[in-house]
């Protein structure tokens, strides 16, 4: 789960998920003998102030503790840290398009918040490149553009020529 809202309103559908899935995975890996397994996470995670990032956390802290057990030809696990994919199922961007695109202001909770933003062919090569070079307990962050909320609905606002207002709301209770 990694839309902050469903995971805000969900927390124990989010651990059972993010955190005991995550183990359930990791526990199949080992007992089938794969060669590697990646996780993926977010940046999220650090200093996680929200459900989804809190989960995210734990989850690489098992992955961690998990690999840490392994005998030296036993399954590498190694995860990834994303920023935002842009476009991606938990991307803000899908959003604001649909707002703009049906004449609507772009809500946004805070203009100053930054998102770390990557493509999905970036978030594609990170993975590889994990598999590629991780060793017990890596976790691989790429290096990213940052970007306010506010000037990334402003740049979609100018990518589509139009004229929607950016409208400041209140925080998701």
């Amino acid at each position: 789960m990694v839309q902050i809202p469903s995971c805000e309103f969900l927390p124990v559908q989010v651990v059972k998920t993010n955190v005991l899935g995550a183990e359930n995975v990791i526990r199949a890996a080992i007992a089938n003998n794969a060669k590697k397994l990646i996780v993926l996470s977010t940046d999220k995670a650090v200093y996680p102030i929200n459900a989804m990032g809190m989960s995210k956390a734990l989850m690489e802290k098992v992955m961690i503790a998990y690999s840490r057990q392994q005998p030296e030809n036993g399954t590498v696990l190694c995860g990834t840290r994303y920023g935002n994919v842009m476009a991606s199922r938990g991307s803000v961007i899908p959003l604001f398009v649909e707002q703009i695109k049906a004449g609507k202001p772009i809500t946004i909770t805070d203009p100053d918040m930054t998102r770390y933003l990557m493509s999905l062919e970036e978030a594609v090569e990170l993975v590889i490149y994990a598999y590629q070079n991780g060793v017990q307990g890596d976790i691989f962050v790429q290096k990213s553009p940052a970007s306010t909320i506010k000037d990334l609905a402003q740049a979609l606002i100018n990518l589509f020529e139009e004229c929607s207002k950016i409208r400041k709301r209140g925080l998701i209770k």
